[in-house]
């Protein structure tokens, strides 16, 4: 009789398991190459806009890191005002190794120029807008592009109809 009680209740603990699984795969952090294949670099000047169209593509969530790769070049973290005015006198963070790793730890926009003079003015700036996990991939972050292809997972979008199917196979049984 006990066998029979706990071979009835194995879908059940399947099926909070799987959820659970779930939970935890929608908190995973991932890292992000800024620029893609290109980098942080200056960019053309018919592409001046070719850091905020990536990012755009992007969905960042609390917990993902962003990686520039660069050669003799800076990258600074600065607040919006700076931002706008290409303003490197200030910044909230400033790396300048040529690989450098910025763990997206708040949910607000960064704003990101160089530190080379007039590389900003010439399109080499980025906003990086970092959601929470309850806003939804509709209000304007897309999920390409990441370095480690795992946005999808990270949304539990590529799990859900495996956990159905495997879920329904382990109740037919």
């Amino acid at each position: 009789m006990m066998m029979k009680m706990a071979f009835n209740s194995s879908p059940l603990f399947f099926f909070f398991l799987s959820l659970f699984s779930l939970h935890v795969l929608n908190v995973v952090s991932f890292e992000f190459e800024v620029g893609g294949n290109e980098g942080w670099v200056v960019p053309s000047s018919n592409e001046t806009n070719i850091f905020n169209n990536w990012a755009s593509k992007n969905r960042f969530q609390l917990g993902d890191t962003i990686v520039f790769k660069y050669r003799k070049d800076s990258v600074m973290e600065v607040t919006e005002e700076d931002y706008k005015k290409c303003n490197s006198s200030h910044p909230n963070f400033f790396s300048n190794n040529g690989h450098t790793l910025f763990k997206l730890n708040e949910t607000h926009p960064f704003y990101f120029i160089s530190g080379v003079f007039r590389h900003c003015q010439k399109g080499q700036h980025m906003i990086i807008k970092v959601k929470t996990p309850e806003e939804s991939p509709s209000d304007g972050g897309g999920s390409g592009g990441a370095s480690s292809s795992g946005s999808a997972l990270g949304n539990g979008v590529f799990f859900f109809p495996l956990f159905l199917m495997s879920f329904a196979a382990f109740v037919v049984v």
